[in-house]
């Protein structure tokens, strides 16, 4: 078979979460809310509750966490959101200087930063904006030149060189990046985790960094992750419970450079036992290890490798290992039966970390690159706030022989409609990002709810700023636009009863549909003409699916000749008449044979050839564009019909003719 995978035989709600991989929107929904109805009392005590956050966090406004205010300010519906994430991206990614200096001089003076400067009291807003508009302290300004700012950037362009206003602004960058960072090192971020109120939280440490790209780079995360893990192993209290102590989070991505689902087999072989590792030295300190969830292409893998590590038996009395869930993901209901049947075979209880999810642009784009039948995410926030609650009630509902949920989330509603669900009953921590949402979470930490105090773990990312950018700029895409909860909640122009709206209450008003302005990736052109349909290489179903269509020509051999050539064949280097013909992925597989050419022969089809294509412009060149447009389009059409021949890497020429 040309996908290999040996991970145990899919049983049924594998085989049911591969078939709800891209379910229509419309239906997830309809399920739902079947399951989420609320009595008038329980839907009066959320709404009262998160009307109580939403009032308290206004009323200390001046005490606003730095993110809020800087999206506030910099929302991404404002040009001048846009151009800063344009530049926070573009200036720590770019290694050419001279296309940086180029991205300063277009970019930068294009931004009313202006507009912006004294709206907020926040001093990261008014120091972020000063270091946009003249890049820091590089000259002193004057009356006038504070009247008139944008005046005095476009003549420091023209006085001083991009590369001094370049390393400016990426000094800049660097300081605002440091407020999302918990420390350098892990020794830093434990240091400060125990200083001033920082010690009501707990923590989960996160090191910086994206998928490793060679083997290098995931023995350097290897390391990373274990020396984190000792370091907190040794500042922590062994008394402790492991649901209290300080964890660490781990990406599998970073982890192996080939991690995608064709590569199941030697992703499973190389690093099942790095991870086993990790847990092992987490279970010995008994402090927690979370898997984090990435793209919706590596969940199956990821399930894989955590279903082989979970069921260790070296890790039978441990019940510190944990997985991040994304409810924006249609799939995610799915994953916590999944996930329950594996806690009850094991008869050990898993932390789970409920989150919505920081990679909805990448999924929408990819499902529209590789021309899917749908979306694995919901394009609606609403949905997603839905498949939340109802993830939440899943949890809580399997109870603490099962899970231990952690709920991650900055919604004052959400966060309201969770402690209602879980009452008294179940166990629980809620969960923030370090440098976000802490004006919430500081009204719930600090006060009691019935008899529980609500605890909270801060996730919080270790590491150099040059680290940070993609971090940073997930949050900055999933919190920055203004419909956004942690946008919206420090407007006091949006009215308190619309940022706490229960999502429940407003889709029972609606069709449930997906967003009208997001076509499926089939309609991405609008009509115009269809998008071309690709292969879903994240789904197990697909593969094994486009592995036995290609069976059929997987032991065909092909013979080729020449049209042109004269009756007499030419010989190879070995004096054959043929030359046989090998899969470049596999040397032993022969494709077929080709026949040899004389010189004369080949001079000869190439000349003919020249005189057809001469032949054949001067015809499309008279051609009108529709019937141009018509014929492409007909080739685009056998293409796609006999793709799995094309993938194969054998197809036959007269299908075509």
């Amino acid at each position: 078979m040309l996908f290999k995978h040996v991970s145990p035989p899919q049983d049924a709600l594998r085989k049911a979460m591969s078939a709800a991989y891209l379910l229509d929107e419309a239906q997830c929904i309809k399920q739902y809310l079947a399951q989420l109805k609320q009595s008038e009392q329980q839907q009066l005590r959320i709404s009262k509750r998160a009307y109580g956050l939403v009032t308290a966090i206004r009323n200390q406004q001046a005490n606003l966490d730095s993110l809020n205010a800087f999206l506030q300010e910099y929302d991404l519906s404002t040009q001048e959101g846009v151009v800063l994430l344009c530049i926070a991206e573009a200036l720590l990614r770019i290694p050419d200087a001279a296309t940086a200096d180029a991205l300063i001089r277009d970019k930068l003076s294009k931004a009313h930063w202006d507009d912006h400067l004294g709206h907020s009291q926040s001093l990261l807003v008014n120091a972020g904006t000063w270091g946009l508009l003249l890049t820091g302290r590089l000259v002193q300004l004057d009356k006038q030149a504070r009247q008139q700012p944008l005046s005095i950037l476009q003549k420091l362009l023209t006085r001083v060189s991009e590369p001094v206003l370049r390393t400016a602004l990426r000094e800049a960058m660097r300081l605002m990046g440091y407020q999302f960072v918990m420390g350098k090192t892990i020794e830093d971020a434990l240091t400060r985790s125990r200083q001033g109120d920082n010690r009501l939280y707990r923590y989960s440490f996160d090191m910086l960094g994206e998928a490793a790209l060679s083997a290098a780079d995931a023995e350097h995360y290897f390391t990373l992750y274990m020396q984190a893990i000792k370091h907190v192993a040794v500042q922590t209290d062994e008394t402790s419970s492991v649901y209290v102590k300080p964890g660490v989070s781990i990406k599998l991505s970073a982890l192996h450079p080939r991690f995608e689902l064709f590569q199941a087999e030697r992703v499973l072989h190389e690093l099942v036992p790095r991870v086993l590792l990790l847990a092992q030295a987490a279970a010995d300190a008994n402090i927690g290890l979370t898997i984090d969830s990435e793209e919706a292409d590596r969940l199956d893998l990821t399930l894989d490798v955590f279903q082989q590590v979970y069921g260790d038996l070296s890790l039978s009395h441990w019940k510190g290992l944990g997985l991040a869930v994304q409810a924006y993901q249609k799939r995610a209901p799915l994953v916590i039966d999944w996930l329950a049947q594996l806690a009850q075979q094991q008869q050990r209880s898993i932390m789970v970390r409920l989150v919505k999810g920081a990679y909805w642009d990448t999924e929408i784009k990819r499902a529209q690159e590789q021309g899917l039948a749908g979306y694995p995410v919901f394009t609606r926030k609403q949905h997603t706030d839905i498949s939340y609650l109802w993830c939440a009630k899943k949890l809580i509902a399997y109870g603490s022989e099962c899970f231990y949920p952690q709920f991650a989330s900055h919604n004052a509603q959400t966060l309201a409609a969770v402690i209602e669900y879980a009452g008294e009953r179940v166990p629980f921590e809620t969960q923030r990002l370090h440098g976000m949402g802490e004006a919430l979470y500081e009204e719930l930490v600090q006060h009691h709810i019935g008899a529980n105090t609500v605890a909270c773990r801060v996730y919080a990312p270790v590491g150099q700023h040059k680290d940070l950018l993609p971090y940073l700029v997930r949050r900055l895409l999933e919190n920055g636009a203004n419909t956004s909860f942690i946008n919206r909640v420090s407007n006091a122009k949006a009215p308190i009863a619309e940022v706490i709206a229960d999502p429940i209450v407003q889709a029972a008003k609606s069709d449930h549909s997906a967003h009208p302005a997001i076509p499926l990736p089939a309609q991405l052109y609008h009509g115009e003409r269809l998008n071309s349909a690709g292969y879903n290489l994240g789904d197990e179903k697909t593969l094994r699916q486009l592995a036995s269509d290609m069976e059929e020509y997987g032991h065909t051999q092909w013979y080729a000749h020449s049209l042109l050539a004269s009756a007499s064949a030419g010989q190879n280097e070995n004096g054959e008449t043929s030359q046989r013909i090998v899969s470049p992925a596999n040397q032993d597989d022969i494709v077929g044979y080709a026949e040899t050419m004389v010189a004369h022969d080949m001079q000869n089809a190439i000349l003919q050839m020249m005189r057809a294509a001469q032949q054949a412009l001067r015809i499309w060149q008279g051609l009108p564009a529709t019937e141009r447009s018509r014929f492409l389009l007909s080739v685009a059409d056998l293409l796609q019909q006999h793709a799995v021949e094309f993938i194969g890497g054998v197809f036959s020429v007269s299908r075509f003719v």
